[in-house]
């Protein structure tokens, strides 16, 4: 079966014949022309509702391959798996090394690496909500795998292990402390080290995955790697809280990114030139994509992009005495890709239904 939306981005080229693929995924890939041996390789993974190719357009990741030199996955999950086209990051049949969707995505990997020559070294995955918490559950189950990983909204690896633990754990997290979490990954693999660098990116006014949930990743991933609860702040754009926990050569391993007053969504900068604002893809004047592949190596650092008061204009809630701006949302997250069925509405309604959420 060809994955949803595939002709209308041409460029993509769907993935077959990489393995036995329990997780029963589709894969796209865009590998640009002339891409020399030895490239890097970035796996992106969508949200709910939402298809490989609309979650390439809106982030811009393709446009970064053809930039900067890079191939890219992009797995898309099937609505006979999951209705709302979300992964089954809450699964243990899905999330467990060597089994369903986590495997299918290492098969994809494995396939793309032999078949192109890429570097084996520099392989590095994102995603969002659901797709950011199965980066998780990737990172996890496979760090042997990947250099870097970037989680957008998600959850950290082990927090559920059924769908209601996943919608108590969306709701409010599920606290545990740092050294319970790290555990949870160890016992994921047999790996034990060097660990991926991890970056989390988190809307902080996110009523669906809520902002406890990345607190909880850093604590997971700062735990990994021994390091101490002392990160360095990072210049930023205004509403926008880089943190950074570096290793003493200075090398960020683990990061933090909120957004103040921005909802559920990769946060992006059309004025950037490289992602376009769509439902869950939010024009907060903050490109998410270009840090993220930043952080991972694959291109250039950039400065944070001045902010004319203009564009703040109708977004600006107060300013700190630090001299940050905190921004409301652009956009509200109950938008979707028709009205009324968005993952909030839908994560919602389930959460009532449960019990889990007080009306």
């Amino acid at each position: 079966m060809k994955p949803a939306n595939a002709a209308s981005a041409p460029h993509l080229r769907p993935v077959t014949g990489f393995g036995s693929d329990p997780g029963h995924l589709a894969m796209l890939a865009f590998v640009p022309d002339g891409l020399p041996v030895g490239a890097p390789l970035v796996v992106a993974l969508h949200g709910c509702t939402q298809t490989a190719a609309g979650y390439d357009q809106g982030c811009g990741w393709s446009t970064l391959a053809a930039r900067h030199g890079f191939a890219l996955l992009l797995p898309e999950q099937r609505q006979a798996n999951n209705p709302n086209r979300c992964f089954n990051w809450f699964e243990p049949g899905d999330t467990t090394r060597g089994q369903g969707e986590a495997e299918s995505i290492r098969q994809a990997i494995a396939h793309l690496v032999a078949q192109h020559s890429l570097d084996a070294r520099r392989i590095f995955i994102t995603g969002l909500s659901a797709g950011g918490a199965m980066t998780a559950a990737m990172l996890a189950t496979c760090p042997e795998v990947f250099a870097a990983g970037a989680i957008i909204a998600g959850l950290p690896y082990g927090s559920a292990a059924s769908m209601p633990q996943a919608f108590e754990a969306m709701a409010g997290g599920r606290p545990r402390g740092a050294a319970a979490w790290a555990g949870l990954v160890r016992a994921a693999s047999p790996h034990r080290g060097p660990w991926p660098r991890v970056a989390v990116w988190q809307g902080e006014a996110d009523t669906t995955v809520r902002p406890a949930n990345a607190a909880e990743l850093v604590k997971q991933w700062t735990a990994l790697h021994g390091l101490a609860d002392a990160p360095v702040t990072v210049p930023a754009e205004p509403g926008h809280t880089h943190r950074a926990w570096r290793d003493a050569a200075g090398v960020p391993l683990v990061e933090y990114h909120g957004i103040a007053g921005m909802a559920h969504g990769v946060p992006v900068d059309p004025a950037s030139g490289v992602a376009a604002a769509a439902p869950f893809i939010l024009d907060v004047g903050v490109s998410s994509t270009q840090r993220i592949a930043a952080f991972f190596g694959i291109a250039a650092a950039e400065a944070p992009r001045p902010v004319a008061p203009s564009e703040l204009a109708g977004r600006v809630i107060a300013i700190g005495r630090d001299g940050a701006a905190q921004v409301a949302p652009p956009r509200r997250d109950t938008s979707g890709p028709w009205p009324g069925t968005g993952p909030d509405q839908v994560i919602r309604k389930a959460l009532a239904a449960a019990g889990l959420l007080k009306r």
